[in-house]
């Protein structure tokens, strides 16, 4: 049998025992006929009304029913024979004479068991705690930039990959064989940031450090100085710059 919970009786002073005495059929008279008339006008009262209902249903399943036995007859022949008055047969059946006693001792069990039901502590329901997503940070998005030559030469095309951490630039020669290009990242602070030496052929790829990273931001500047072979020795340029450009997210 499923474990069911017995309904829980709304009130402030009290819990509301009416329902419960309607599901169980002991009430009588002007309590039967007000309980009935809120069945009908209080949807909240008429829902506890089925569940006591239900619960009781159970309940009832735990005990088989048991037939009375007959023991009228042995009753009347006892009274019989102490007042000396002859057994009359009553013409009302003899089941009908037991009802009204099976009635009341109904009425007792349902009392007490209803004391049991209202007394047993109802165990609080566990509320399902709510799952809390970890926050997805959100792609970072490409910046390029145009690095334009003060020579006569193509504009350079520069994509910085924020993810990877990895900055590309496109084939151009801006320095003699006897000098080293050499690219900058300049941010807000105005103080130019080395980024590596470019290659002559086949275009450049430099991975970037982290301490180096955040500087690249949408609306910094990227240049490119000629310096000495293999590049400046001050951490800051010394050669004429020869190509410049903004980064600007795609």
């Amino acid at each position: 049998m499923t474990d069911s919970r017995h309904p829980e009786m709304p009130g402030d002073e009290g819990p509301d025992t009416t329902a419960a005495e309607l599901a169980l059929g002991v009430l009588e008279g002007e309590e039967r006929a007000s309980a009935t008339r809120r069945v009908l006008s209080e949807p909240g009262f008429a829902r506890a009304v089925d569940q006591w209902r239900d619960y009781l249903a159970q309940l009832f399943d735990l005990w088989p029913e048991i037939p009375a036995p007959d023991i009228l007859p042995r009753i009347e022949q006892s009274i019989d024979r102490v007042s000396g008055v002859p057994t009359v047969v009553s013409a009302q059946p003899r089941g009908s004479r037991i009802w009204p006693s099976l009635a009341a001792l109904s009425s007792v069990a349902a009392v007490g068991l209803l004391a049991i039901l209202l007394l047993r502590p109802v165990p609080l329901p566990t509320v399902p705690q709510p799952r809390v997503s970890a926050p997805v940070a959100a792609p970072q998005p490409t910046l390029v930039a145009s690095l334009e030559p003060d020579a006569k030469v193509g504009p350079m095309t520069v994509v910085y990959d924020q993810g990877s951490g990895t900055i590309r630039l496109t084939e151009s020669t801006l320095a003699r064989a006897d000098r080293s290009a050499e690219l900058w990242v300049i941010p807000a602070d105005g103080t130019p940031r080395p980024l590596g030496l470019l290659q002559d052929r086949g275009g450049t790829a430099l991975t970037l450090s982290p301490a180096v990273r955040r500087h690249l931001a949408a609306g910094a500047t990227l240049a490119v100085s000629i310096e000495p072979l293999g590049g400046s020795k001050t951490g800051l340029p010394t050669g004429p710059v020869v190509a410049k450009g903004a980064l600007a997210p795609v």
